[in-house]
Parts: C-alpha cells; structure tokens; sequence
C-alpha cells in the first residue's frame, strides 16, 4: 500500500464531471495541492451513501479552511455511476469523483481487494497528498468506519 513519502502514482482513469467523462492522470491533478482523498468499496452501498461520501460533502466548507485544495472519492466504478451517484449527493462539482472502473489506480496504490460476487474494488481508507506525495495513509478494518469519515479526516489534518 502506499505510504507516508511515496508519490502518487500515475496512471489513467476517469473523473465524473458535470459535462461527462474526462480522463485525469491523479498525478497531475493532485501537483501543486494540498488533497485529501477517500477510497471506497462502491457507489450506492449503505455505509458509502449514508455516511461516506455525505460527510465530506457536509464538511467541505471546513477541510477547505484547514488549507485543503481537492476532495476527492475514489471508488471502482464507471464515471457515469460515479456522477450519478455525486448528484444523488449534492457532491457533483464540490468533491472530485475519480472513477477507477478497472481498479488502475487502486491496485497502483495497493488498496484493490476482491469482494466475492462483486470483484475487485478499493478498500476504505483515508489519503492525504501535498505536491503530489502522500503525507497520510489509513485503510479501515473489513466491516469498519472510524479513520476514512470527513470527522477523522479533519482530526488527521488538525495533527
């Protein structure tokens, strides 16, 4: 997994944007910012819908004053379920929707596992990069939601 230190890794994978698709290398995206990143098992799951991404869209205002320049969701999921999922939210626009539907960008960062029925996804957990290198990295137990919600997340950028 990755780890305090190492660089983002560059790959290719799409963002849900209010105008569709885009592609987006997170390496470029993430240069020159302060990002915090989430990664999550799927779009409409319970715990990721009730709790996950409705978080960080409720707390943008104030990861955005801890010096925070891009939220971001990752998940294993195509862009047009990732925008669907960010306006079912309020979230399209506000949080950066990456939508990594071949599981590139979770299995370069170490966090792809397979759900039996489902396939491969990304763990949950919490990611911080500055300039592009990870400054924090927290993945949650199986079944868990205690270090990847927007409430850790600003306890993590506040230590």
């Amino acid at each position: 997994m990755i780890s305090k230190g190492q660089k983002v890794p560059s790959v290719t994978i799409k963002q849900a944007t209010p105008e569709g698709p885009a592609d987006v290398d997170p390496a470029a995206l993430f240069a020159g910012k302060k990002v915090v990143m989430f990664s999550l098992p799927g779009a409409f799951t319970p715990t990721c819908s009730q709790k996950h991404l409705p978080g960080y869209v409720e707390k943008l205002g104030e990861l955005k004053a801890q010096g925070v320049d891009i939220v971001a969701c990752l998940s294993v999921n195509d862009a047009f379920v990732m925008k669907a999922w960010a306006e079912a939210h309020d979230a399209l626009g506000k949080i950066t929707m990456l939508a990594d539907g071949s599981a590139t960008f979770s299995k370069a960062l170490g966090i792809d596992f397979d759900i039996p029925g489902l396939g491969v996804r990304s763990k949950r957990g919490l990611f911080t990069f500055e300039d592009g290198t990870c400054t924090h990295a927290e993945l949650e137990q199986p079944g868990q939601f205690e270090v990847s919600g927007a409430d850790a997340c600003l306890l993590s950028l506040k230590s």
